[in-house]
């Protein structure tokens, strides 16, 4: 009987963990990165008086990880993409969804950087990456399939 119960807990954590980081989406980002899988997180990032939902993207190929932390607006929705090498942003201002530098307050919070190790053509042609209205997973998709290419080569 103990078996029986110890069993069925141990299947129950498994089921559990497993289902921690919920998958959304998964495609190939056209670079040399690979497939990508995008996860919703657990945990919230604090972050100006709010709770940022937070998402992470997976490549396959390079073993990149970086996290995309979701900051909403009434007029606007801000992703936060953050890694140790590229920090960047992309915002959705309801007319256009595109990259741009991150905001001030996370270049002094530990997340500095500069033109100079962004691919400054590709930055350029992902100022506006969809026009109109588009979702949540509509923009992380954008944004995993386009973010490699700011990678400089």
């Amino acid at each position: 009987m103990k078996r029986i119960v110890l069993t069925t807990a141990m299947i129950l954590i498994i089921s559990l963990a497993s289902f921690a980081n919920q998958l959304l989406s998964q495609g190939h980002s056209n670079s040399q990165f690979g497939d990508y899988k995008i996860e919703a997180l657990d945990n919230r990032m604090p972050f100006k008086d709010k709770e940022l939902d937070l998402y992470q993207i997976t490549y396959e190929k390079n073993g990149l990880t970086v996290v995309v932390a979701l900051d909403k607006d009434k007029k606007c929705k801000k992703y936060y993409v953050l890694s140790e090498k590229l920090p960047i942003q992309y915002e959705c201002n309801g007319v256009y969804f595109g990259v741009k530098l991150l905001d001030n307050d996370l270049l002094y919070n530990g997340f500095p950087i500069t033109m100079d190790s962004v691919n400054k053509t590709e930055f350029y042609s992902q100022r506006v990456l969809a026009t109109g209205i588009t979702d949540t997973l509509d923009h992380l998709n954008l944004i995993a399939a386009y973010y490699p290419g700011l990678y400089k080569s």
